[in-house]
């Protein structure tokens, strides 16, 4: 008997969601940043656990923003748990608040079993406050499970995997078993660039950012991977920030994404970016469609 089915992850920015994906999958799947509103797409991450398949959708995170590209990353967070087999809502256990309302919106017209993940859990001290927040949350929703897990520590993730598991249809695998995601190997190559602008930008930039591989090549002499990316950004002052003072912050963002990129590919890589401004492009649908964040359905 082969279990398979998808499980949509949603939840307020920066509760850990992308961590959670990442551990569960086993890879690192989706770009993660003390930042909210990190994750912008949908990204699907697969687990093969034996006799089954789990098909992760991590999903931005749930917040009422202003323009066309917030508005996408809500109605992406919202349009996860449709046809999904099982939602995972997950909410940071170390904050001082209670359940909040806001979380439950995608989940009104949902029928199938939702699991309240409460992350962070690590971070609560001490550990007795656990209990009567996992009754509030318990009496704020019927959920199926709550499983209390550290994401960045992997405290309690295999249980909670086990558990998802339990929780799928008989069905037979959706992907071969060797494959970690359904996206193209360009969106990952954007994402760890992006990722490593978050990490070393600061203020507005990293939210104005959008990348676009324009080349994703093997070469024989010398054998390598080469990669040719463009750096979008809204203002010049943008673009002086990412280039930096005689190019050194577009080095060390290039130098970084190159180190990662050759740990995920395995092979020597050559990266090439180049920056240019593309102004307001997040509220341009035109330009949005181009880098891939308009909903195709």
């Amino acid at each position: 008997m082969t279990r398979a089915g998808f499980v949509a992850i949603i939840g307020r920015p920066n509760v850990g969601k992308s961590t959670l994906l990442n551990r569960l999958v086993g890879e690192k799947l989706a770009i993660v940043s003390p930042r909210p509103q990190t994750t912008r797409n949908r990204i699907t991450g697969i687990k093969n656990p034996p006799s089954a398949q789990v098909v992760f959708v991590d999903t931005p995170g749930l917040h009422a923003g202003g323009g066309k590209l917030a508005d996408f990353m809500l109605k992406t967070a919202h349009r996860a748990v449709e046809e999904v087999d099982l939602v995972c809502l997950v909410v940071d256990a170390s904050g001082r608040g209670g359940p909040d309302p806001g979380v439950f919106g995608p989940l009104k017209a949902y029928r199938g079993p939702v699991f309240c993940v409460l992350n962070k859990c690590d971070l609560v001290r001490p550990k007795a406050r656990l209990l009567p927040l996992l009754e509030a949350w318990r009496e704020a929703y019927p959920f199926a499970e709550l499983v209390p897990v550290s994401a960045a520590e992997g405290e309690n993730c295999e249980r909670l995997l086990a558990l998802i598991v339990e929780a799928l249809p008989e069905h037979p695998p959706y992907f071969p078993a060797d494959a970690t995601s359904d996206q193209p190997e360009t969106f990952w190559v954007a994402e760890v660039i992006r990722e490593k602008i978050f990490h070393l930008t600061h203020a507005e930039v990293p939210y104005a950012v959008a990348v676009r591989v324009e080349e994703l090549a093997e070469r024989e002499r010398p054998e390598c991977l080469y990669v040719r990316a463009r750096i979008f950004v809204e203002q010049d002052s943008q673009k002086g920030i990412v280039i930096g003072r005689g190019g050194a912050m577009l080095k060390r963002i290039g130098t970084a994404a190159r180190r990662d990129l050759e740990r995920f590919f395995g092979i020597k890589v050559f990266l090439e970016l180049k920056v240019e401004v593309r102004r307001h492009w997040r509220r341009d649908e035109r330009a949005l469609r181009e880098f891939g964040f308009l909903l195709t359905s």
